[in-house]
């Protein structure tokens, strides 16, 4: 079973423009009771690296690594959280996507930064 799955990450929306993603706290908690902070940081990684891959993909490069930067603004106790990632920039050799994570009251719970390096593919292979 993949680490998304066992977190209970849905993915909403898919285009290399925006991806949206949602996660429930319930079992991603900390043993205080609020959303694990890591858990933010992974449907943040999962967002901005599927918009960055699928913006590799059609460029005809493929992703092979990244970066990601995450400031947590506010704890959540209950109920769902949603990602969004929004390109910041994207050529050359690099991707990066802007993600941000909200509770059900949109109260913005955590910002992050992802940095994706882009490679050609090679020739004769298909970009993943």
């Amino acid at each position: 079973m993949q680490l998304n799955d066992r977190m209970g990450i849905e993915l909403l929306e898919a285009t290399a423009d925006r991806v949206v993603a949602t996660m429930p706290v319930e079992g991603n908690r900390q043993p205080y009771g609020l959303l694990h902070g890591g858990a933010s940081v992974v449907l943040a990684e999962t967002a901005g690296s599927t918009g960055a891959a699928l913006w590799a993909a059609a460029s005809g490069k493929i992703a092979v690594g990244i970066e990601i930067n995450a400031t947590h603004h506010r704890a959540v106790r209950a109920g769902t959280v949603t990602g969004v990632a929004t390109p910041l920039h994207r050529g050359g050799s690099l991707a990066t996507y802007e993600i941000v994570i909200t509770d059900e009251a949109g109260h913005r719970t955590c910002t992050c930064r992802l940095t994706c390096v882009l490679r050609a593919a090679a020739p004769g292979a298909a970009a993943s």
